[in-house]
């Protein structure tokens, strides 16, 4: 890895209204890694991605792309370094799947718009990585949740940036499809992508991230490689609930189990 990060969180707060809903954030990013963002509800993950993405301004501090401000960068440069994934994508017009998938390419064309050999075939490959070729010629209002959300995510690798950014992008999909996405993003870690995905499915990122990223409350908790960071002590603290993690030889990643702490007076959980 490269001595200095890619992205860079530099003593960011952000708020909403009264509440401070990330607080004095420092953390770095860097290339060819898979970083896996979890914590409980409300722990700011989802504004630390609108943050690194520009949509977005920390009250204090600032967020860095190559040591410069993001700002810095024009909307041309930043639309050309970093692909953002939402959560939800509401499709009010009857564009066709592959139209949708097409506007990832729009940072990349030229003056008058129109799509090259090159253009359609991250397209189409973005379809098939997906799964989607079925679908290219069908209304996306027509689709479901699932395949809704694969079309949003087929829209996010056809822009083919370097930096990846997901907000619980397995969240509609099913057992085989997330396994296949999460994969997929691996892959482009690898490839020399970096890759930042909120997800709250610990058994994914055991197996599917190089690191992961605890906040708790706005704050960070813990940063680091998936076998130093996912420990049951870590985990409880940040989940609130009693956590046992062992090594999977199924998976070939680890496996992560909850239950409930006893409260105060009650029998002890069976073991």
């Amino acid at each position: 890895m490269p001595d200095t990060p890619t992205l860079s969180i530099v003593n960011a707060s952000f708020s909403h209204g009264p509440r401070k809903v990330v607080k004095e954030l420092d953390l770095g990013f860097f290339p060819g890694r898979h970083y896996v963002m979890a914590g409980p509800n409300g722990a700011g993950k989802s504004t630390v991605l609108d943050l690194l993405s520009n949509l977005r301004k920390p009250d204090e501090g600032e967020i860095l792309l190559r040591g410069l401000p993001l700002g810095a960068h024009g909307p041309a440069g930043l639309a050309k370094s970093i692909a953002l994934a939402p959560q939800s994508s509401n499709f009010n017009f009857a564009f066709t799947v592959r139209e949708v998938v097409s506007l990832g390419r729009k940072p990349h064309l030229g003056p008058f718009g129109r799509l090259g050999p090159g253009d359609r075939r991250a397209v189409d490959e973005a379809l098939d990585r997906l799964h989607l070729g079925h679908l290219a010629d069908k209304s996306v209002t027509g689709l479901s949740g699932g395949e809704a959300q694969r079309v949003v995510l087929a829209r996010t690798l056809a822009q083919a940036t370097p930096i990846v950014l997901l907000d619980e992008p397995t969240s509609n999909l099913d057992v085989a499809q997330a396994l296949d996405f999460m994969e997929t993003l691996r892959e482009l870690a690898e490839g020399g992508a970096l890759v930042v995905t909120v997800s709250h499915d610990l058994s994914l990122a055991a197996t599917y991230a190089h690191e992961i990223v605890f906040m708790a409350d706005g704050r960070l908790v813990a940063a680091g490689p998936r076998e130093t960071t996912l420990t049951p002590e870590l985990l409880t603290r940040v989940f609130e609930a009693e956590a046992r993690v062992s090594p999977d030889d199924f998976t070939g990643g680890l496996t992560v189990s909850f239950r409930r702490a006893p409260r105060a007076g009650a029998q002890n959980p069976r073991p």
